[in-house]
C-alpha cells in the first residue's frame, strides 16, 4: 500500500515537471494596449511554444485566434505631406468678389501700466548702511563674573 502511494506521487511530481510545452493565454496589462508577436495582434489569443524569457533559445510560437494588425494604421488623421486630400472635415467655400461687405467693427484701446510704491517720508535707518557696525564696549567689573 505504501509503495503505491509513493509510486502515485512519484509519477505526479514527474509529470508536472514535464508540463512545459502547453498553451499560454495573453492578457494585456493595459487595457488598449495590443501585444504585439510577429505583426499579429497576440492579446487574448492562445499561444504555443512560446516560452519568453524561460528558456535561452529562440522559438517560432504559434498563435491560435492572434488578429492581423495592419502595418500602416487607417487612422482619421491628415498628414499634408502623404498628398491625400483629408476624408473628413471643414468644407471651405470661397465667397465671391462681388459680395456684401459687413460693417468695419468699432475701434477699441485698452492699455496697462505699472510703477514703483512709493517710498516712506522719513526712516531712521540709513538707505545705505555702513558695511560694518561695531558694538560698544561695556565693562562689567569683576564681581559679575563671580559664582
Amino acid at each position: 500500500m505504501r509503495t503505491g502511494i509513493a509510486l502515485a506521487i512519484l509519477i505526479g511530481t514527474t509529470c508536472t515537471a514535464f508540463a512545459g510545452g502547453g498553451f499560454d493565454i495573453v492578457i494585456p496589462g493595459r487595457a488598449g494596449v495590443p501585444i504585439i508577436i510577429n505583426g499579429l495582434d497576440a492579446s487574448y489569443a492562445a499561444i504555443e511554444g512560446e516560452w519568453g524569457l524561460g528558456r535561452n533559445e529562440q522559438v517560432q510560437p504559434t498563435i491560435y485566434g492572434g488578429r492581423t494588425i495592419d502595418p500602416v494604421p487607417r487612422v482619421g488623421h491628415y498628414y499634408p505631406s502623404a498628398g491625400h486630400v483629408p476624408g473628413y472635415g471643414r468644407l471651405e467655400i470661397e465667397p465671391p468678389a462681388n459680395r456684401k461687405l459687413p460693417q468695419p467693427a468699432e475701434s477699441y484701446h485698452q492699455s496697462w501700466s505699472s510703477q514703483s510704491r512709493p517710498l516712506p517720508a522719513q526712516s531712521d535707518v540709513p538707505f545705505y548702511p555702513p558695511p560694518v557696525i561695531v558694538a560698544p564696549q561695556v565693562d562689567l567689573g569683576p564681581h559679575h563674573y563671580r559664582r
